[in-house]
């Protein structure tokens, strides 16, 4: 196929690796964002190349339990509940999911886009200066006891299915694998072939700049409309100007929603509030990346300290942080680690884009020349590089060596919600 000039909406990790295959792919490219590159979800996220996170939320049994795990303090979901009228019909859908058929074909779906995920970050980065970002590393799953990771044995059975098998380390050898640890945990399942981001921000600027090395425009702008003429595109709307191209890329993440329905497609997605606070100048570090599995956030040492993020908050997209999901994220950090000391703390939150089959869309919308890219849920980081060289691949003509039917963002055609 002939070179053309392609418009990619969304400058985070999605848009970024999008873009540069893009370029490598011998296309004129033009990146837009809003705001500054890597600032979004991007720049929040735990940082974790999780291969093995294949298991959606919406496991078996979630729609019973779910009232439960809502008034349990201890239980890291949160509703802001004057949100509730709205979110309804989205989450009557996402809770239709949450049984063992759905489960697994998801979870066959996402292995698709992380399931080598260390692998196509060190693609994407090979002999360049943001290769520096990429550790390789282990990743670990900590349980208080033996009975806690047999009852998670459902998404066990799920990763071993897919490839991923643990080592199981219990007992004092857990302290001596992970010395930050308290001695309430007493089991680690440790996954091998992952690995993080030292800087996540750093990082998805840096290959922003790449993209800009490679011949790539950058434009910070808004994206306000779409041309159409006979049903393909011809341009780009945005607060700067109209910009011509042959296809766009829209991976905007949450912020893709409005830009689908400009196209005709009610996609339903909500915004996942996620939380992290960043523990700077701390006295302890994991050796490698970790699950806490009691309160399902992840503690990775960064550049710029101890990261723990995790924590599901549905709420919109307020920008008003709660203080119930970073209180959380405090305890279970005491609770974990309790010899830590640090000099100060930051807390950020983020919106995770959230597809009602948890899902993300990958494709063309019809036969429009716009694709879509995003909707990555808790696995952006983990799955841009892959989602972006996908694309690519599909803009370019070359069929891509993965089944990427369950991604078809034309599945959501018709819905009202």
């Amino acid at each position: 196929m002939k070179p053309q000039h392609i418009v990619v909406i969304g400058a985070g990790i999605v848009g970024a690796a999008s873009a540069i295959w893009l370029r490598r792919a011998g296309h004129e490219v033009t990146l837009l964002d809003r705001g500054i590159p890597g600032m979004g979800a991007s720049y929040g996220n735990g940082g974790i190349l999780a291969s093995c996170s294949i298991v959606p939320v919406t496991g078996p049994g979630l729609t019973r339990k779910s009232p439960v795990y809502l008034a349990d303090p201890n239980f890291p979901l949160f509703l802001r509940w004057r949100y509730l009228p709205k979110l309804v019909p989205w989450l009557v859908r996402y809770m239709s999911h949450a049984n063992e058929a759905d489960t697994r074909r998801i979870s066959q779906g996402l292995t698709t886009i992380v399931g080598d995920s260390l692998e196509q970050h060190q693609a994407l980065t090979a002999g360049t200066k943001a290769a520096k970002w990429v550790q390789e590393s282990l990743y670990s799953f900590a349980y208080r006891d033996r009975a806690a990771f047999d009852a998670d044995s459902f998404a066990w059975q799920l990763r071993r299915e897919a490839g991923f098998e643990p080592e199981i380390i219990q007992g004092q050898d857990v302290r001596d694998a992970e010395p930050i640890l308290g001695p309430d945990t007493t089991l680690l399942a440790v996954m091998k072939n992952h690995g993080f981001i030292l800087n996540p921000g750093s990082y998805v600027k840096d290959l922003v700049e790449l993209f800009k090395d490679l011949g790539g425009i950058f434009i910070q702008t808004e994206v306000k409309d779409f041309e159409l003429g006979g049903g393909q595109i011809s341009a780009v709307d945005t607060s700067t100007g109209r910009i011509h191209c042959d296809k766009a890329v829209v991976c905007s993440g949450v912020w893709s929603k409005p830009l689908m329905a400009k196209l005709g497609l009610k996609v339903p997605l909500e915004a996942e509030r996620g939380y992290h606070i960043l523990f700077k100048e701390p006295s302890q570090r994991p050796n490698n990346p970790m699950m806490l599995a009691a309160g399902k956030f992840v503690a990775t040492s960064m550049e710029q300290g101890l990261r723990c993020a995790g924590v599901v908050e549905f709420g919109g997209l307020s920008e008003q942080k709660s203080k119930a999901p970073l209180e959380f994220l405090r305890r279970k950090a005491r609770e974990s680690f309790p010899n830590l000391t640090y000099a100060s703390q930051e807390e950020w939150l983020g919106y995770r884009p959230a597809p009602s089959d948890s899902l993300p869309l990958i494709g063309q919308l019809g036969e429009t020349g716009v694709y879509s890219a995003f909707g990555h849920h808790h696995i952006g980081m983990t799955g841009g590089p892959k989602t972006g060289r996908l694309v690519a691949d599909l803009i370019s003509g070359n069929h891509p060596n993965a089944d990427i039917r369950p991604f078809e963002p034309m599945r959501f055609a018709g819905t009202n919600t």
